[in-house]
């Protein structure tokens, strides 16, 4: 890690006319945005496709990404869909994402787009998703099958269909591959349009010096294609009943703690089989991304377990996981991994020991410094410099929203801390961070623009209502991407320039 500083912000934020940020136009204006700002680094959160409560963190597949991410204007201009199929566009709103709407618009013109690849695709065209099936026939066969399938059973969970296919009997298998053919290559298509503009726009970003961080879940949602297909590595038993799940104990989030509902890893069969499904994932993951933060890092070193039984994720207990063996690996197959470690929550001198040992920056938030102890190590005067600090992250409030909030001493210590009178509190923390000897300091987009908690992504614990925020360009205020690159130059964070 070089010193840098970045952004985060999930594509669905971007404007655009669609009813959700894509990777078009707007996605290229915001890299130039960085450019402009003397930002190195744009962080996203998971880019796959979305199910239960539209969370990036309750994936279809580890692997596949978001079709609704796929911009229409690109499919157009690239000769992939006609221009008539944009003449008519829902009045969608241009703050919020309504995913019930937009995703029912943006599934109609992928279909469209389908049948005009069926009529009109060139020879280039066809050799070149060709040559992406065969690539990534290792998960994408599976991926489109689980797709076609819960389409045919109208978006239920894999549990609920027909027993032979809960079981995946070879028998029951070929037949749904004969039966829903067409609808398995539409499917792939879908995810070579999406990697495809993917590619393209991470392609610009690193031509103009802005690398991509991604974001991966530590574990796959229940209802998921890896789960469906894969269940021998999972807390699952032959008819699909899910036997553990994944959470955290009562915390600063909540007082009988997340209960995630993801299946855990059976660690012992991954060992058995070389950890092969995590070196396929971290290397498509590294296809995707230039950087890859690891969600939840302390359950390699050891997760909670909690009985499936539970309603709450109270009665669980941790279990040791897989630890450096894991990531030995990973690295053995794929080379250095730079990998960023989210080590928040509870962590124990071994989950320390475990992420020095791999040489993993970890985390700093500083919503979480300012208690009563001067010796917290959010507060940024004790980072260290293998460190990606955060005024706040998608789980937090932004930083105006929870400013606002404080207990009046709380309020005071921030203002004690920053020197100033709180006016522009984002840009006093922003400052502060700016500062700091930590090596990557990551600023929402939210923050830049100083919104309070009505712009707030995330609600842990809450499933409705999250992941809907979205700005517009007249919201960024004339002169912000001056201030950001002035305070980048100030504080040694801008890139260097090569000559």
């Amino acid at each position: 890690m070089t010193r840098a500083s970045g952004v985060l912000l999930h594509p669905t934020s971007l404007p655009g006319r669609f009813g959700i940020g894509d990777l078009g136009d707007e996605a290229y204006r915001f890299v130039d945005f960085l450019v402009e700002a003397g930002q190195q680094l744009w962080q996203v959160l998971p880019l796959g496709p979305t199910g239960y409560g539209d969370s990036p963190y309750q994936c279809f597949s580890a692997f596949a990404g978001n079709p609704i991410l796929i911009s229409p204007e690109r499919l157009v201009s690239e000769g992939l869909l006609d221009e008539a199929d944009l003449r008519h566009i829902p009045s969608f709103p241009s703050h919020c994402v309504d995913y019930g709407a937009v995703i029912a618009f943006k599934r109609d013109l992928l279909h469209r787009a389908y049948v005009h690849f069926l009529q009109y695709g060139s020879a280039a065209i066809a050799a070149e998703f060709e040559a992406f099936c065969k690539a990534n026939a290792s998960w994408l066969d599976e991926y489109a099958l689980f797709m076609a399938l819960k389409d045919a059973h109208e978006g239920d969970a894999w549990n609920t269909w027909e027993d032979d296919l809960v079981r995946r009997t070879p028998t029951a298998l070929a037949r749904a591959v004969h039966l829903l053919a067409q609808q398995i290559r539409e499917h792939k298509y879908g995810q070579f349009l999406f990697f495809r503009q993917w590619t393209a726009l991470k392609a610009y970003a690193n031509q103009r010096g802005v690398r991509i961080i991604g974001d991966a879940p530590i574990f796959v949602a229940y209802d998921s294609a890896d789960a469906w297909a894969r269940r021998e590595l999972f807390s699952i038993d032959e008819r699909g009943n899910l036997l553990f799940v994944a959470g955290v104990p009562p915390d600063y989030f909540s007082e009988t703690g997340q209960r995630w509902g993801n299946p855990l890893y059976r660690w012992d069969v991954m060992a058995q089989h070389g950890y092969a499904w995590w070196i396929e994932r971290c290397r498509v993951a590294f296809q995707l991304y230039d950087l890859l933060r690891i969600d939840h890092f302390r359950g390699f070193e050891s997760y909670w377990e909690v009985p499936a039984s539970e309603p709450t994720a109270i009665k669980g207990r941790w279990v040791k996981g897989p630890g450096a063996a894991l990531f030995e690996a990973i690295s053995a197959a794929l080379g250095r991994l730079p990998i960023i470690a989210e080590d928040l929550g509870v962590i124990t001198d071994e989950v320390r020991a475990l992420r020095d040992q791999l040489g993993f920056p970890g985390m700093r938030v500083l919503q979480f410094a300012f208690v009563a102890d001067t010796a917290s190590d959010f507060l940024p005067h004790n980072y260290v410099r293998n460190t990606v600090a955060y005024l706040g992250t998608h789980d937090n409030d932004t930083t105006c929203g929870w400013f606002a909030k404080l207990d009046p001493n709380i309020r005071q210590q921030v203002l004690d801390y920053t020197g100033t009178n709180g006016h522009e509190i984002h840009w006093d923390l922003i400052r502060i961070l700016m500062m700091s000897v930590a090596d990557t300091v990551i600023f929402t987009m939210q923050d830049l623009l100083g919104l309070g908690s009505e712009a707030r992504m995330n609600f842990p614990g809450r499933s409705e209502g999250n992941w809907q925020w979205r700005f517009t360009w007249d919201q960024v205020a004339e002169g912000i991407a001056l201030r950001l690159r002035k305070m980048t130059q100030t504080y040694g964070r801008l890139p260097v320039q090569r000559h």
